[in-house]
């Protein structure tokens, strides 16, 4: 089964998205902040991760996802964000005038349905996600 890291400084939050996840058969693995969670993605090589906005700094996730873009190891693992800053006073640091590389985005509180529909998509279908500039073969396709 797919190997999925939680990455969430609060630790309801894991507790919770590990017992839903892991009833499904996944294997679940937990990082509380985003460079413990970069050295076990480059440890562990997940098939999926689920990455809070809001750890020790206000946009460490989007940080993180940014970092994980610019890593040929680990730009193609899709991201789920999932975050309640859009309902904190940190909204407006949020940056939605900018890409984020992320796969999906997920409110919290979560909806169990939600959380393993989204993650059951993303393990069977990854989207495909670019390295590099795309190459164009010699006669234009």
């Amino acid at each position: 089964m797919a190997k999925i890291l939680i990455v969430d400084d609060d630790p309801d939050f894991v507790l919770l998205g590990r017992s839903i996840l892991v009833s499904q058969g996944y294997e679940v693995l937990e990082a509380s902040d985003g460079n413990t969670a970069l050295e076990m993605m480059r440890e562990e090589k997940p098939d999926l991760v689920l990455l809070d906005v809001m750890m020790s700094t206000t946009l460490e996730g989007v940080r993180v996802s940014r970092e994980m873009e610019a890593d040929a190891e680990l730009a193609t693992v899709p991201i789920v964000m999932i975050s309640s800053i859009a309902t904190t006073e940190y909204a407006a640091e949020f940056p939605d005038d900018e890409r984020i590389p992320i796969a999906a985005w997920i409110s919290k509180p979560i909806h169990p349905t939600i959380l393993l529909k989204t993650v059951q998509s993303l393990v069977a279908h990854p989207p495909q996600l670019l390295t590099g500039p795309k190459e164009v073969a010699a006669d234009g396709r």
